[in-house]
């Protein structure tokens, strides 16, 4: 073999050996798993997101309204000005409730039928242009908030979730979470921030509503936010978690100051 040629090899080698070993150690400080030869692992910092604000919240007006009114704050959040009557949150059930698979019957008083579906929630946000919405559902409570967070984080909307075994509506203003959906896939959501249009009504079954703006602790959720159950007719949400969430990309329109 040529000496010329031999060299050149020889300056390969050296170079690929030293490039391997460069690759081992890691810079200092680099990224990597626990415990390996590349360094200490990247510390994730803890995440908290809340759109809302205190004008957002309303109380629904009467005992069924909780789809209409979580309606009416959700578009609150991401509209630029508030909207807190009660002749808005009329309109925005007999919207929710024109998405029912029965007729809605309209000469029935309004105040008189049942309150409306997950369906109509998402379905009427989405009519309104408040963004696209939908339904869906998790096997456990873990997995339903982090459906929820991710849905929010890469929209920037509230989301909402049926409690009390599926018979009640909260809406998720915000979370709090181990680190941000939207730099890992490896998060666990610690809370969310909810405002529930019962307040400050209390129930017999699940005492004192949360104050709105709260930020509720798993253990917390857990004791509202439980398996969807209907007693009178088969579902396909039935033993699940059920959720109302954003979806696609949405630009959130900037709020004007609120009156003092």
């Amino acid at each position: 073999m040529p000496l010329a040629r031999r060299h050149f090899i020889a300056m390969l080698l050296a170079a690929v050996l030293a490039a391997s070993v460069a690759g081992v150690a890691g810079p200092a400080g680099a990224a990597g798993p626990a415990g390996a030869l590349g360094g200490a692992p990247r510390l994730l910092e803890p995440f908290r997101m809340d759109l809302g604000e205190r004008g957002d919240f309303v109380s629904q007006a009467t005992t069924t309204w909780c789809i209409g009114a979580s309606m009416q704050m959700m578009l609150n959040i991401v509209r630029p000005v508030n909207d807190t009557s009660v002749e808005t949150q009329e309109a925005l059930m007999v919207l929710a409730r024109s998405f029912r698979k029965r007729a809605y019957q309209s000469n029935v008083p309004i105040d008189q039928v049942r309150g409306a579906s997950a369906r109509g929630l998402a379905a009427g946000l989405t009519k309104l242009g408040a963004g696209q919405y939908r339904v869906t559902s998790a096997a456990s409570l873990e997995q339903a908030v982090e459906l929820v967070a991710r849905a929010m984080r890469s929209t920037g909307r509230p989301a909402g979730i049926l409690v009390w075994k599926g018979r009640h509506a909260w809406v998720v203003s915000g979370f709090e979470a181990s680190a941000d959906p939207a730099t890992t896939s490896a998060i666990a959501v610690t809370g969310l921030v909810v405002m529930d249009p019962w307040y400050p009504r209390t129930s017999r079954a699940y005492g004192a509503s949360p104050k709105p703006g709260a930020t509720l602790t798993m253990r917390q959720l857990a004791a509202d936010f439980l398996p969807f159950e209907n007693l009178h007719r088969t579902s396909r949400w039935a033993g699940r978690f059920v959720v109302v969430i954003p979806y696609d990309s949405f630009r959130v329109l900037h709020r004007l100051p609120h009156a003092a």
